[in-house]
């Protein structure tokens, strides 16, 4: 299945990491110690910069940091200065998320934030499947299949159809929605989609992840869900995949794989509250990474006769700094193996299942980087994976 067309969307307005936390000090915390702990939290997220649906003005986005010139630098690109970034010096605002009034506030209703969802998905995912149609070989009316996912939000009519009407695809198109599997989902995603190329040789398939996770940000202490808040943004990515090898041809999805670790039920979970969906992160998954994703991935990558210093490119989602870190130790990786994945960490935060099409969307700019690796982890404790080369 090849690559056809990759294309990437965020809400047109961001915030500085730093603005972030003094927001969130007024949702979460109770005493100088908790506002304290926060924003150290905050700092060590790894997260500079993102973008949410919720906010009504923006900030300006830093473009001088270290990591991100670095990631730019390692994927081949050009680093841009700063008079290509084009910002606002409003101050950032909000009100969707007013400071919470009592310990006892949860803030806004879980239908009060599907209705933020429904409003803003469709019309995010179709910039991203427009910015997706104009790099490929298709137009909208060519496409077969189209593939949703997302684990940010509910409505039918759903995201399918709305991208449909948005971006004029045909009535007839053939959807899959793939719903609240967690930051893997894209990594699904494109195995449901070598599954359709496979028994169809001329089948044109659009992929379109969006997640709106900032819609889920959690009022009180909860100490699991603050970090959750510290890393959560929004964003959208397509994909256009043909199974025609006629020119021009470009990366392939060549397999992909996936197990879920015995004993790891309890470690991240994702259930629907009364005040949003309730993202719970085990201190202990980065350990369990550390001990199972070694062995399982050089079996996989054993079967399609690589190994692991075979890769040359690694999109690996980034959950935290503290799961990049133990697959940087679990695999051996220099420095510079997961600057992708931390740059875009830095610039967009975790935006959940668009995330590692964003990084692949960086690396695949130096052709040098393949044959490249996507990795994505979720509830299970599952490991996704895809081979591109």
């Amino acid at each position: 299945m090849i690559i056809d067309g990759l294309g990437t969307a965020t809400p047109a307005h961001g915030i500085t990491q730093s603005s972030a936390a003094e927001i969130a000090q007024t949702l979460c915390c109770d005493n100088p110690k908790q506002s304290q702990l926060l924003s150290i939290l905050y700092q060590r997220s790894g997260v500079r910069y993102r973008h949410s649906v919720a906010l009504e003005s923006s900030e300006p986005r830093p473009v001088s940091e270290p990591s991100r010139r670095e990631a730019f630098q390692a994927a081949g690109d050009r680093v841009p200065a700063a008079a290509d970034v084009a910002v606002e010096t409003q101050p950032v605002r909000q009100t969707f998320f007013p400071p919470a009034s009592s310990p006892e506030d949860c803030g806004p209703s879980t239908a009060q934030r599907m209705e933020l969802y429904e409003r803003h998905a469709g019309r995010l995912g179709a910039q991203s499947v427009a910015k997706a149609l104009d790099q490929s070989s298709c137009s909208a009316g060519d496409i077969d299949h189209l593939i949703t996912i997302s684990c940010t939000g509910f409505y039918a009519p759903g995201l399918d159809v709305s991208i449909i009407k948005r971006c004029g695809l045909s009535p007839s198109v053939g959807r899959t929605h793939i719903g609240f599997m967690g930051c893997h989902g894209a990594l699904n995603g494109l195995r449901v989609a070598q599954s359709l190329a496979q028994s169809n040789p001329r089948l044109r398939i659009l992929m379109c992840a969006v997640e709106l996770c900032t819609l889920h940000q959690q009022y009180g202490w909860h100490p699991e869900r603050v970090v959750s808040n510290a890393l959560f943004a929004d964003g959208a990515a397509a994909l256009v995949a043909r199974t025609s090898s006629s020119p021009p041809c470009g990366p392939k999805v060549m397999a992909t794989g996936s197990t879920i670790l015995p004993d790891s039920e309890d470690l991240m979970r994702w259930r629907i509250g009364d005040h949003g969906f309730e993202m719970t992160l085990s201190p202990r998954v980065p350990t369990m990474i550390r001990r199972s994703l070694q062995p399982w991935l050089r079996d996989w990558l054993g079967t399609h006769q690589l190994a692991i210093d075979d890769i040359r490119g690694w999109a690996i989602h980034p959950g935290g700094p503290k799961i990049l870190q133990a697959c940087g130790d679990a695999l051996q990786f220099r420095q510079d193996e997961l600057a992708a994945s931390r740059g875009i960490l830095a610039e967009y935060g975790n935006m959940s299942s668009p995330t590692v099409l964003f990084i692949l969307q960086r690396l695949l700019q130096a052709p040098a980087r393949l044959p490249c690796v996507m990795l994505g982890f979720g509830p299970g404790l599952s490991i996704e994976a895809a081979l591109v080369a």
